[in-house]
């Protein structure tokens, strides 16, 4: 039986673009110096289940949602998604930037995931590319200024901002996307820069630096530019932003991104929701494994702007991002002395994150008490009746839309 809120304890995955104060400052913790904390998990995955204080232990999340499928996920969740929590929460440090990256679809991962099993690729191998069955459509919500690339720009900005450049080595290239502005002269474009031999990528980067230089005060796309060259000297990726929408998310502004969607995140804090899935096909500014024609058959090559969301009003004091991922809606919730938040009574598995001050969590049936302060993460299983949450915080949610 698991009827009763709980507190997590997650996993802090210490990659090397991570900042080395804004998770341990939010958590309480002393920073490292030197070992920077680049994504908080809270969730089930395989790979870095939160554990669950129950019973007086820590018990893995995954393991627990195995044994009490209905009481934690809720009777439709567990008929859709079987004994799995369907998203995965996050919160995102980035103070470098990331990976050139896509996601695939579930039909392409499932596929994806087999064959790499059948070809006996092991799943901590360099190469290998599906480390799970699912897909990954996310939702990112900035905490703080928040940097991204997402998804190829509108054809005309891009042959703009390359006729700026104007780079030698590039120039016929321009020409046949001038010629065919569209989806597949796109596609042309990006292969014949991801399988430019490395020789000649260092060349066309340089030249792409030097031209960049003088033109960074007139647009953060051009000073960008020698930001990624500055980290990935040499990567041809350095190029992205002219062929990348690129935006900064205020505080409280959000992007979704589907499957299939080139983007890189580039420099903030967010919040962070997605399918339960690590699955990632890099294209640049890493110095992983890039697999070319896998991450050219998952992309969509059709220009297409931002997908910006801003929180609509829901019940009460919480706000949702409207991503309609079946997956996983993200919402946020702000108490105050004089508003609490009362939780409908129809809900599956949710995981609460405080961000900013101090509230109290109680379950309306039994009427358990439970602190949830800054950096505190809990999990109300959908056995929870009710619960209401007050004091005065903001507290981010994590639900299965139903």
């Amino acid at each position: 039986m698991m009827q009763h809120i709980a507190v997590l304890k997650n996993t802090i995955q210490k990659y090397s673009w991570g900042s080395e104060t804004a998770i341990a400052e939010l958590l309480g913790l002393q920073p490292e110096p030197g070992r920077p904390m680049a994504e908080l998990w809270m969730g089930a995955h395989p790979k870095a289940p939160s554990l669950v204080k129950t019973g007086g232990a820590w018990v893995s999340l995954e393991v627990l949602i195995e044994e009490n499928p209905i009481d934690i996920l809720g009777e439709p969740v567990a008929e859709k998604f079987g004994s799995r929590l369907p998203f995965l929460f996050k919160v995102l440090a980035a103070a470098r930037p990331l990976s050139l990256q896509a996601h695939p679809s579930r039909q392409q991962a499932l596929e994806g995931y087999e064959r790499e099993n059948r070809l006996g690729i092991s799943m901590d191998a360099a190469n290998r590319n599906y480390k799970d069955d699912n897909h990954k459509p996310e939702c990112l919500c900035a905490l703080t200024p928040f940097w991204a690339m997402s998804g190829f720009r509108d054809i005309g900005q891009t042959l703009h901002l390359l006729e700026k450049l104007a780079l030698s080595g590039l120039k016929a290239q321009v020409t046949r996307l001038r010629e065919q502005p569209d989806a597949s002269g796109l596609k042309a474009f990006f292969r014949f820069l991801m399988t430019l031999p490395d020789d000649q990528k260092r060349k066309l980067s340089a030249e792409a630096l030097a031209k960049a230089l003088p033109l960074g005060s007139s647009s953060p796309v051009f000073s960008w530019m020698t930001a990624l060259a500055n980290e990935y000297p040499g990567d041809i990726g350095i190029l992205s932003p002219t062929f990348l929408n690129l935006v900064e998310l205020q505080p409280g502004g959000a992007v979704a991104l589907p499957a299939g969607q080139l983007h890189a995140y580039l420099q903030g804090v967010g919040i962070e929701l997605m399918a339960n899935s690590d699955n990632v096909l890099r294209g640049g500014l890493t110095t992983k494994h890039v697999d070319v024609p896998e991450l050219l058959d998952v992309l969509h090559f059709t220009p297409r702007s931002i997908r910006r969301l801003l929180p609509d009003p829901a019940a009460g004091c919480e706000w949702v991002y409207a991503s309609d991922f079946e997956e996983f809606v993200l919402s946020v919730i702000t108490v105050t002395a004089d508003t609490d938040f009362v939780s409908p009574t129809i809900r599956g598995a949710e995981i609460l994150l405080c961000t900013a001050g101090s509230s109290t969590i109680t379950a309306t049936d039994s009427g358990e008490k439970l602190t949830l302060d800054r950096g505190t993460s809990m999990l109300v299983p959908a056995a929870i009746p009710q619960y209401e949450i007050s004091g005065d915080a903001t507290v981010y949610k994590a639900a299965v839309p139903l």
